[in-house]
């Protein structure tokens, strides 16, 4: 990604912004785009299986996808480590994974001991990180690599739920969003994180109330050339008559494509149209707000990518016969695989590369993690269970059936392995962020069914449900078994 997703203003830094729209003005802007968009858009194609019109052949591809692993794994430090301060070499788990290397088989000196996952697990488990004074982008990307990484976020520790940390940023007074508003970043990557991020079993593991409600906000926030900015422009004429950027459009893109939200969506059509009116004849590059770079260019491709777009045919291969994969190819060392961040420069930039290398793999912003090759490593790490007397977190979100959501986490210290329904709903009243996510349940006490959430009791079929991790919803009993790092998710219809 081009600058950190905290912040996003210069190569180094950014603050990041997020806006509104009334629905009035979106419902006029939809038709508008509606009208000026083409019906259809290309069908996802893999960037190994090309058409004769591509430019980049599956060999180059391949060649590039080598040469820029042996690279990432040259960034790891000796002690095993990729995330650091600044623009952080912790995007190197979505980059290895989208190009099918497992980040356990990345080692300093093939000491399989300090090996790149368990090292960034320890990482995320301590309970200082990410730092004294966090903001939700640090978990969103947090979650995202961890994702890759082969480490279930929700249940990198007895301790660390990387899920429920997202979810205590959760706006009460602007559904939708997360983190202060005006950080539209933090809306963009929470829809990454908490759509791309999905279970063990490749489920999506919120509800799809909680999707919906963000999916509005990332719509609301499209400028009128189809584009979006790192700047909050709902609501405000002003802002969404600016112009879009490149990087923010990909990334908008990708939160659309991984909550849904079909490629053929007119927004999607319409942020389609404006990376191509960016396109450069001659080098495939996109003109992006900072000029022609490999790290904004990496984020259209990216999210290009996650919608299933080729960005090597139709709309994106130039007259002269250039694509965006031409341009990040190009950019690349060889045989040494870093690439640079601009054509001029004359040295690798490792935050580009990662961007870059995630890109031409064909990944989005977060990607599967693949089957490791070392013996007996397992694809996925997890905790087990609770630790008891030690504190945790676990999300829960509750829906009334009136369209009126309440998101939070839930702090709460175990004392076993597992917990309850009831025990968790109990914490909530008292210690959950942000607050009021519960104010009070029927019955209070004992095991059986819950009829009754925040002062709405059972009426008729009408009855309070539970889902877990996504899976189907079903009564809600205060004695449901609710492991570490369960996605609880209560419902009343």
């Amino acid at each position: 990604m081009p600058r950190s997703v905290t912040s996003r203003t210069s190569v180094t830094s950014r603050t990041a912004g997020t806006f509104r729209t009334s629905p009035t003005a979106r419902a006029s802007r939809t038709s508008r785009r509606l009208a000026l968009v083409a019906p259809a858009v290309l069908g996802a194609f893999a960037l190994t299986v090309l058409p004769a019109a591509a430019t980049s052949t599956p060999a180059q591809i391949a060649t590039s996808k080598t040469n820029g692993v042996t690279y990432v794994k040259s960034l790891q430090a000796a002690d095993g480590s990729y995330a650091g301060s600044g623009l952080s070499n912790e995007w190197a788990f979505g980059a290895l994974a989208a190009a099918s290397t497992a980040a356990v088989d990345v080692t300093p000196g093939g000491d399989a001991t300090k090996n790149a996952r368990t090292v960034y697990r320890n990482l995320l488990a301590t309970p200082g990180w990410p730092s004294a004074t966090p903001v939700v982008t640090d978990y969103q990307r947090g979650t995202l690599n961890a994702y890759a990484a082969g480490i279930d976020p929700a249940r990198v520790s007895a301790s660390r739920n990387l899920i429920a940390d997202v979810y205590g940023y959760w706006q009460n007074a602007e559904a939708g969003y997360f983190g202060p508003s005006a950080n539209y970043n933090g809306t963009v990557f929470a829809a990454l994180a908490l759509g791309g991020a999905r279970t063990q079993a490749g489920g999506q593991r919120v509800p799809q109330a909680l999707v919906d409600k963000i999916v509005t906000r990332l719509r609301a926030n499209q400028h009128n050339d189809g584009g979006w900015t790192y700047a909050k422009a709902e609501g405000n004429a002003t802002e969404l008559a600016k112009p879009g950027d490149v990087d923010m459009t990909g990334a908008s893109m990708a939160a659309l494509c991984v909550s849904g939200v079909p490629n053929t969506d007119p927004d999607i059509l319409q942020a389609k149209a404006f990376l191509k009116s960016k396109l450069i004849n001659t080098s495939g590059a996109f003109n992006a707000m900072y000029g022609i770079n490999t790290s904004s260019n990496g984020w259209a491709v990216s999210g290009l990518n996650a919608c299933g777009i080729n960005p090597q045919t139709g709309d994106f291969l130039t007259p002269a016969g250039r694509t965006p994969i031409d341009f990040l190819i190009a950019q690349q060392f060889n045989p040494g695989g870093g690439f640079k961040y601009q054509p001029s420069d004359t040295t690798p930039s490792a935050y580009s590369s990662l961007d870059a290398l995630r890109a031409v793999a064909g990944g989005g912003f977060t990607a599967a993690p693949p089957t490791p090759v070392t013996a007996g490593a397992p694809k996925w790490v997890a905790a087990g269970g609770f630790t008891a007397g030690t504190a945790t977190k676990l999300a829960l979100s509750v829906d009334d059936g009136t369209g009126t959501l309440k998101v939070c986490s839930v702090a709460f210290t175990p004392t076993g392995a597992a917990t309850t329904l009831g025990d968790v709903l109990a914490a909530a009243t008292g210690a959950s962020t942000p607050a009021g996510c519960v104010t009070g349940v029927v019955p209070a006490t004992g095991a059986g069914t819950i009829t009754s959430v925040n002062g709405k009791p059972n009426a008729g079929p009408a009855t309070w449900k539970v889902s877990v991790d996504g899976s189907a919803f079903a009564g809600a009993a205060r004695n449901k078994v609710i492991g570490v790092g369960d996605t609880i998710a209560l419902r009343y219809s």
